[in-house]
């Protein structure tokens, strides 16, 4: 029995150690968006599979027994394609979903369906923190007026696409202190971000929070209709049952 596991999320590292630490047989993939990703414990294939051919296509080459996708919350058509074939073939399917983020009582958060609509909230002559990476960045293009700052991991090997904008590099994780003095050092007014969920990244939320800057809260898309379980445990549980 080979599990593929669709990675690229913490959980997914996670699992792939377990997996690797309980002798499953299992392939990860990554879909090639960070240049040095980190190294899995397990055999890792990067790059897209060619479309729904080349995807039915591999599950069988590789003789795969089950998918378990931890791919991010905001990777929807990976998730709904993955579902479907699963589903269509008869290939066990569960997705690792981490819970959305909830706000506090403190926390300044304006709940918007997708990146164009922060035009709506954002006035002009603003400084704007967009924490939605840069595969994105194109829906901010109505965000003339304002000076936009996208953090991305890689370096950038090409221009940002607006001239009112540009890329800070850095690697998570980082702490409260650091995104605190990355946001006072930039002059961030409006945070934007996407309800990934998760501990990791949610230190920009709470420096968000001590500084008093509001959010922009991107809502997360539907998801596949397919077993979904929370926590790593849990879908290690659902792989011992197989």
């Amino acid at each position: 029995m080979t599990i593929l596991l669709l990675s690229g999320t913490a959980e997914a590292r996670a699992l792939a150690k377990q997996l690797a630490a309980e002798d499953i047989a299992a392939i990860a993939s990554l879909a090639g968006a960070t240049r040095a990703p980190v190294i899995q414990p397990i055999p890792t294939r990067i790059g897209g599979f060619g479309g729904e051919a080349g995807f039915r296509a591999y599950l069988d080459a590789a003789k795969i027994a089950a998918v378990l996708d931890a791919t991010h919350p905001f990777a929807a058509r990976i998730s709904h394609r993955t579902a479907r074939i699963c589903a269509q073939l008869g290939v066990p399917y569960c997705q690792v979903l981490r819970p959305a983020w909830h706000p506090a009582a403190q926390d300044q958060w304006i709940p918007i369906a997708r990146e164009e609509d922060a035009a709506e909230h954002i006035g002009g002559q603003t400084h704007v923190f967009l924490a939605t990476g840069r595969q994105t960045l194109d829906r901010f293009a109505n965000l003339e007026g304002r000076q936009l700052y996208c953090r991305q991991i890689d370096p950038p090997d090409q221009p940002f696409p607006f001239a009112n904008g540009r890329y800070i590099v850095g690697r998570p994780p980082f702490t409260v202190e650091q995104e605190m003095d990355l946001f006072q050092s930039l002059k961030i007014d409006w945070l934007v971000v996407k309800n990934a969920g998760g501990e990791t990244s949610f230190t920009k939320l709470v420096a968000a929070r001590e500084l008093g800057i509001p959010v922009l809260m991107i809502e997360r898309p539907p998801q596949p209709d397919a077993l979904c379980v929370s926590t790593v445990n849990a879908a290690m549980a659902w792989v011992r049952d197989l």
